[in-house]
């Protein structure tokens, strides 16, 4: 099977269409507790003091509010909030830094809410922090996400002399009529300007994110976004689905339920999305992931060296993860650890200790054997047994019984193929494989939770 092919049986989606986790962790932050404490913390920083250090910095600020976000942000078009937060941010780097002398940092990345929120001073300024307090590589991957709707050219410019050299911008869908339905109106040509831009100021990776199940949706109006898309040929696309959950997220209240796309419908878009991309050249990764085939994701995903991490999928699996800023997620060693996600608990913490420090989980070696396990399906869509045996001191098909009886209808129905000591996800498995994976997860085992996840497709 080549290593793009997907294969769309209507029936088996259906059947296997229930809610899962999307594993960018294991165990998911439901087991997180707030035992996990600083000393918890210093401890997973010293496991392995020798690997590279990847940075995440949360900026969760907006101007406005997109109706279907269930992300943690705060809207607001107060500028100075956000000098109070670089404030409190700088305390936290201070605090935080020391702990990591001598690492060198080969990524960072900056997430929100809309990192671009801040101004070009701002940015500078937390360039100059982040410089002057950790060992950052000359080459390193630096990327932004980056709302077209509130960004002036200039600020790409700035971006790249800062040291940017990847972004990703939130497009959703280039119909004006669903625009307006979810909040969040922008123009066309200035999102072709800017992508424009960022070529000429040599972003090495330009990345485009589209929600496919939002209000006034059909197969057809997604089919003219694709086209646009295409037209702007990104080197990376994320096509999410939309998750309505408006007893979580009270922005989602404002979406009439009459107006969603159904089901049936949510999964014709799906099949054509995949087969217009696949047919234009693109990848697909896994999840809701497309790359071009000389994409970096794609060629170690094609090498059987892809990992997956809290930003989704990355090349760096042999690094430290430091997330900085509220609500911002470590995974440091065999350890997570997770900020205050509310603003002024993280302003309050940091103020009184240097940290934000809310809850984390030390992995038991179970754990660290299942999250190898889980981590080899999700990004390469393949198990060794003798791999993980040569890792771990198990024979698999004992440790693993019950696991492997789990996964035996999955098997039955085509979804994955076992051959000898390995396993190997089929065409159609590859859309289902949060399926495969939970069968691997004894946490879901032990508390079915299902309400809690979105729905796998």
């Amino acid at each position: 099977m080549s290593s793009q092919q997907i294969d769309w049986d209507q029936r088996l989606i259906e059947k296997y269409n229930y809610a899962g986790p999307r594993y960018t962790s294991y165990p998911t932050a439901l087991e997180f507790s707030e035992n996990f404490g600083e000393a918890d913390f210093q401890h997973a920083v010293q496991r392995y003091p020798d690997r590279p250090l990847s940075l995440y910095v949360h900026i969760p600020f907006c101007h406005r509010l997109c109706y279907f976000c269930g992300c943690n942000k705060i809207v607001t078009r107060q500028l100075h909030k956000a000098d109070r937060y670089l404030d409190v941010l700088e305390q936290e780097i201070r605090q935080r830094a020391p702990l990591f002398a001598g690492r060198c940092v080969t990524q960072l990345h900056w997430g929100g809410g809309t990192p671009t929120f801040l101004n070009q001073q701002q940015v500078s300024r937390l360039v100059a922090l982040l410089r002057d307090h950790f060992t950052i590589a000359d080459d390193v991957e630096m990327s932004i996400e980056v709302d077209p709707r509130e960004i002036e050219p200039e600020m790409i410019d700035h971006l790249r002399a800062e040291g940017f050299n990847r972004l990703s911008m939130g497009v959703q869908d280039f119909n004006k009529a669903v625009q307006e339905r979810v909040n969040r109106v922008q123009d066309e040509e200035t999102i072709f300007a800017l992508v424009q831009r960022a070529r000429e100021q040599g972003f090495r990776s330009v990345s485009l994110d589209l929600i496919y199940g939002l209000p006034l949706q059909t197969p057809e109006s997604f089919a003219f976004t694709l086209q646009r898309v295409i037209a702007l040929n990104p080197d990376r696309l994320s096509v999410f689905n939309y998750a309505h959950m408006p007893t979580l997220f009270a922005a989602q209240r404002k979406i009439k339920d009459d107006e969603l796309p159904g089901a049936a419908q949510k999964l014709q878009i799906l099949q054509e999305t995949i087969a217009t991309l696949t047919g234009e050249g693109y990848q697909f990764i896994g999840m809701d992931h497309f790359a071009r085939p000389d994409d970096e994701l794609a060629v170690a995903q094609r090498a059987g060296e892809l990992h997956r991490n809290f930003q989704g999928y990355t090349t760096q699996g042999e690094t430290d993860l430091l997330g900085l800023g509220v609500s911002a997620i470590s995974m440091l060693g065999d350890s997570y650890a997770q900020n205050h996600k509310e603003l002024k608990a993280y302003y309050a913490d940091v103020e009184q200790r240097g940290n934000a420090l809310w809850r984390g989980l030390t992995l038991s070696d179970d754990d660290g054997l299942r999250r190898d396990v889980i981590k080899a399906l999700i990004c390469n869509f393949a198990l060794d047994f003798a791999a993980i045996e040569a890792q771990y001191p198990i024979e698999f098909e004992r440790y693993f019984a019950e696991d492997l009886a789990l996964l035996s209808p999955l098997v039955a129905d085509g979804l994955v193929q076992q051959r000898g000591r390995s396993l190997h996800v089929t065409g159609v498995g590859r859309l289902l494989i949060r399926n495969i994976c939970m069968c691997f997860d004894v946490y879901m085992r032990q508390k079915v939770r299902m309400q809690q996840f979105s729905r796998v497709i």
